[in-house]
């Protein structure tokens, strides 16, 4: 439990003042039509995207999940916090694709390079993947975070992870309603170098606690290596490398949740920048959540702090070492992560459902009436998450077992369907709808099959669960490979004038010429820094 003092609060009450101011503003600046509403008037300049990508990026799951990866495995998680690379691929290579074609969503970017039943089904898997995992998760996280670290058990007889869970959802619910994307944006704005500054601070305490960086790589030993063998049952290094650029890619080029970031910039460069600001970002997790976690572990080695699960290393650290005033900072930062992931799963959501699905039903529709619509629709979204909750709280630990596996069956269809489909004219429509349809079947064959991995066993179906599921990731993404490039051989390719602007063979002369005028010497310096940090981390803990 931590103790707050007054001036702890004060920092907190400090937080909610500038965060209801940036609201306030965000609501004043009035939405005309979707354009405004769901990507901010395509108005945002690269410190606001950069930003909004890290802290859309940064949940409960880093704070509290990756501090106790740290605790309990080492570095073996920070591949998935090394890829500001990926970043940059969303930055140089699609961007161009996705803001020149004026898209909202990615299904729709979908539809206009393969067909429409491919962007219905890419938005049907999104939504119910963004409500019942990414929504639900994020809630429950942050419900459980806050009753650890306040030690509060209930309040007028309601357990208050049921309040401090639902108070999280309202709050950030009315904003997002209100404010829109411009909300979001801003508010990232805030709340990133409030979460950068706390745990910036825990990480300096921590180090002075423990005795130095040399006393962290001592007790933690093998946990500090990056690569692990061929035959680690969780992380084997090819499954590593080709598995997590997978997931990676997936995320950070194709999921709406974060290129509706990019979509929302004022222009191409604007964008690219953009993602190379998140890309320093990103690079940050590493050292501010996860070695924290390996600090807590040697602490507790030594005898200074105890704690019962891994989980429970961040809010140890931040009640046993913080002095007055900079636990409130920690705490603020934690509601900022908390905060800034569920805005945008609402609005992203909200968009899915007002532009791929009553748009498309209703084109009619004024863009007053849609504006309406995506309002109604993150109140939907909001009510939602909240009545998913009781579930969630019963399903929680059978959730979090699978959740990093889900990814890695939902990733390969997809990523395989958009890298394809913008490399070559080639693939045609229904190679993208069948490529799909059979990455999200084959997946869900395993997902559905994992519960009962022990009663398969020694069936001819128990290589689907025994499989190292970074290597099943793998697998599923070379069989959709394989069934795109035959069902192309055998049915009909797009139109040129379907595809115009949408491969890299048929981009358009005016579309390049714009990359190419944004473009200067700090570009190519950035994007070799960030490349080189990345580059140095890998041989430092290889």
């Amino acid at each position: 439990m931590i103790e707050l003092s007054t001036l702890d609060w004060l920092v907190l009450a400090g937080f909610f003042v500038l965060l209801l101011a940036v609201v306030v503003v965000s609501m004043r600046q009035k939405e005309e039509d979707t354009t405004d509403y769901f990507l901010a008037g395509r108005n945002a300049s690269w410190l606001v995207i950069g930003a909004s990508i890290f802290a859309s990026n940064i949940g409960s799951e880093h704070l509290v999940g990756l501090s106790g990866a740290g605790a309990q495995s080492g570095m073996a998680l920070a591949h998935w916090e090394m890829q500001s690379w990926i970043i940059l691929l969303l930055g140089w290579v699609f961007v161009p694709f996705y803001w020149s074609s004026k898209v909202y969503t990615m299904p729709e970017f979908l539809e206009r390079r393969y067909n429409s039943k491919s962007r219905t089904f890419l938005s049907v898997i999104s939504l119910i993947s963004y409500v019942l995992t990414k929504v639900a998760v994020t809630v429950y996280a942050g419900g459980i975070a806050f009753k650890t670290i306040l030690g509060i058990e209930s309040i007028w007889g309601i357990d208050f992870f049921w309040i401090s869970a639902i108070a999280l959802v309202v709050i950030t619910g009315i904003y997002t309603v209100l404010g829109g994307m411009k909300a979001i944006m801003w508010t990232s704005v805030l709340q990133t170098p409030v979460l950068i500054i706390g745990s910036v601070v825990i990480l300096v305490v921590g180090l002075d606690k423990v005795g130095g960086w040399s006393e962290v790589e001592r007790i933690n030993d093998m946990n500090m290596h990056l690569i692990r063998s061929a035959s680690d049952t969780e992380f084997p290094w090819p499954g590593i490398v080709f598995g997590s650029f997978i997931i990676g890619f997936w995320y950070w080029c194709t999921d709406q949740y974060i290129v509706q970031r990019v979509l929302s910039a004022k222009g191409i460069k604007e964008a690219r920048r953009g993602t190379m600001f998140a890309g320093y970002l990103k690079l940050l997790p590493i050292f501010i959540f996860l070695v924290p976690g390996m600090i807590a572990y040697a602490l507790k080695v030594k005898g200074i702090i105890s704690y019962d699960s891994a989980d429970q290393a961040f809010p140890t650290l931040v009640a046993e070492l913080l002095p007055s005033g900079v636990k409130g900072i920690v705490i603020g930062g934690l509601v900022a992560a908390l905060m800034s992931s569920l805005a945008s799963l609402f609005n992203s959501s909200a968009t899915l459902f007002t532009i791929d699905f009553y748009k498309k039903f209703k084109p009619e529709s004024s863009e007053k009436h849609l504006l309406k619509v995506g309002r109604l629709a993150t109140v939907a979204i909001v009510i939602l998450g909240l009545l998913w909750i009781p579930i969630m709280s019963l399903i929680a630990d059978v959730l979090y077992e699978y959740l990093q596996s889900v990814q890695s069956l939902i990733a390969p269809g997809i990523a395989a369907v958009f890298l394809l489909g913008i490399c070559s004219k080639r693939f045609t429509p229904d190679a993208g709808f069948i490529g799909l349809v059979s990455g999200f079947v084959l997946g869900m064959i395993r997902l559905v099959l994992l519960p009962f991995k022990d009663a398969i066993s020694g069936t001819p179906l128990a290589w689907i669960t025994d499989m190292n599921w970074l290597y099943y990731c793998i697998l599923l993404f070379v069989v959709v490979v394989v069934i795109m490039i035959v069902v192309s051989f055998f049915t009909k390719p797009a139109s040129e004038e379907q595809l115009k602007g949408l491969t890299f063979s048929s981009i358009g002369k005016d579309t390049l010429k714009e990359v190419a005028a944004g473009l200067d010497k700090w570009d190519y310096i950035h994007t070799a820094g960030i490349i080189g940090i990345t580059a140095f981390i890998y041989y430092r803990f290889w």
